[in-house]
């Protein structure tokens, strides 16, 4: 989906470790033998003075030889300019690399520092104890060394001093925002010269890639319930249509790296897994993986399955390139969540030379339906609620696309294929297109709605090709099919051609949910899919 940590599916053999562990003492006593000769075993400390060549034993005797020797109290230094660490840092590693005299301190003005500058966070001394002191810790001690409690400070100056370490977290944490940003940014511009580095395929990472990972967690939270992962399962047409396609086609699994973009159960890792395949790397940013983890090692499949959590844009897989990307990325409407983004991310990026991406070919289809009943109930129904008119909510309602199960007896012409794919050549930027289209009508009646649906092949290298429709006139899929309800019904004579034009792109502001533009002549209509 750097910013993301990786969960690998591994086991660690732990039984007889607390053999080799050795024995506690709770004693006192030895507690303090310990400390005794700890103290004993302690090198020499050696603080350098700030302007002279002098060593002291001390971080404090330094700093009474700063004061006594020099006239210089660093620690009003350090209060008069409100230093934090940082600034604390840079002003000792700009005394130590400009060798300034004492003097030049205690002549500066409030504002600007000479030691500003990023480069003197770099240290001039190896091991500079001075910059192995806290600061504050240096300014509480000043304090009990001159009989002067903290709390004695005025509340004027402790409100300064609230201040300004509010103002400095505060910049910390703009600081911060920047630098991550920073950080994405070039991971995004890293992820672009890999993918064009050679390949000759498209750089384009889409926007789906460039979310961040907190961006995308609303996504991937929902594919964390357990509800989706049993109702995909139950459903035979897609997931059986997948066992089939790998345990028809063993020939093209035996021996082969398979990659499993969006692995959720791990159905399709086992699959692979189950046909031949040397090997299978399943990769999911949702929660799920942990229970997948459990159910690939219950199958005894741990030796040929390894799970990764995380983004598939994110992380980095444990070979250079695969043999077969396999996916159920499909989304209502085809294209609905976007996640064959992610799997054509991965193609560019990991998919050897000959290699293949399943299923590789899919299309979306119209037709023209025509139930009264239907738009009944979702538009004509706001023209008289309770004897109340309502119809300005149609506005609202009817950009809204619908996804349910369309009786097959309310379709009213035959389909047309708008727009095919083959998953091995597609671009991100065709994704987004638009197509004319023209449906044969069969039927003389009002046509109320347009139904899209999308079929799906495997077909690539097959000697046993499968293929699924989501369509009314098949058994239905979780999928179901996604209604496009119009306004005002069209009338419609049985022989003739209802012509348009649909365009789909993605939402800029949600990369994952879809706009798609019907113009039917008449008029222009634009729906959501989220």
């Amino acid at each position: 989906m750097a910013e993301n940590t990786d969960a690998r599916f591994t086991w660690t053999e732990c039984d007889g470790a607390h053999d080799d562990m050795p024995e506690l003492s709770d004693g006192d006593d030895d507690e303090g033998q310990w400390l005794e000769e700890e103290e004993e075993d302690r090198p020499p400390v050696n603080v350098t003075c700030l302007f002279c060549d002098r060593s002291l034993t001390s971080v404090p005797a330094a700093l009474q030889h700063c004061a006594g020797e020099h006239q210089v109290n660093l620690v009003d230094v350090l209060r008069r300019h409100n230093l934090d660490d940082y600034g604390y840092i840079k002003m000792i590693n700009f005394i130590r690399s400009t060798k300034c005299a004492a003097s030049f301190l205690t002549g500066l003005p409030d504002a600007p520092l000479p030691w500003e500058s990023e480069d003197f966070l770099r240290p001039v001394l190896q091991d500079d104890l001075l910059l192995q002191t806290d600061p504050e810790e240096l300014c509480e001690d000043s304090c009990a060394s001159t009989g002067v409690s903290p709390g004695a400070e005025s509340h004027d100056a402790l409100q300064r001093r609230a201040q300004a370490a509010e103002e400095r977290a505060r910049s910390s944490e703009e600081a911060l925002t920047r630098a991550m940003d920073d950080l994405h940014k070039l991971k995004l511009l890293a992820q672009g010269l890999v993918l064009n580095a050679g390949s000759g395929k498209s750089g384009n990472l889409g926007s789906v890639a460039e979310l961040r990972e907190d961006e995308d967690e609303a996504y991937f939270g929902s594919y964390g319930h357990y509800g989706i992962h049993e109702e995909m399962l139950k459903d035979k047409v897609r997931t059986e249509s997948y066992r089939d396609f790998m345990y028809r086609n063993p020939d093209a699994f035996r021996d082969k790296v398979v990659l499993d973009v969006g692995c959720g159960t791990g159905i399709l890792s086992m699959f692979a897994a189950r046909a031949g395949a040397k090997q299978v790397i399943a990769v999911d940013q949702s929660e799920i993986i942990y229970q997948a983890m459990d159910i690939v090692r219950s199958n005894q499949l741990e030796d040929k399955i390894t799970l990764i959590k995380g983004r598939i844009e994110d992380i980095q897989l444990p070979v250079q390139t695969v043999d077969i990307i396999i996916s159920e990325w499909m989304g209502y409407f085809l294209l609905f969540e976007s996640m064959l983004d992610s799997v054509l991310y991965a193609r560019d990026l990991y998919l050897a030379d000959g290699g293949s991406v399943y299923p590789d070919l899919c299309n979306i289809s119209l037709a023209a339906v025509g139930d009264a009943q239907k738009h009944q109930e979702h538009i004509a129904f706001w023209d008289d609620v309770y004897g109340f008119n309502m119809g300005c909510m149609k506005k609202a309602v009817v950009p809204e696309a619908v996804v349910e199960v369309v009786k097959d007896d309310t379709l009213i012409s035959e389909p047309a294929v708008i727009q095919t794919f083959d998953c091995n050549r597609v671009c991100l930027s065709d994704l987004e297109f638009a197509s004319e289209f023209s449906l044969k009508i069969t039927a003389s009646t009002e046509c109320t709605a347009i139904v899209g649906y999308f079929d799906i092949f495997f077909e690539k290298g097959c000697g046993n090709k499968v293929m699924f429709s989501t369509g009314p006139q098949v058994t239905k899929t979780h999928w179901k099919q996604t209604v496009f309800l119009l306004e005002r019904p069209v009338s419609v004579q049985a022989g003739e051609e209802l012509r348009g034009k649909i365009i789909v792109r993605k939402n800029k502001k949600d990369p994952r949910s879809l706009w798609v533009t019907f113009d039917l002549g008449d008029g222009k209509q634009t729906y959501s899919l989220q």
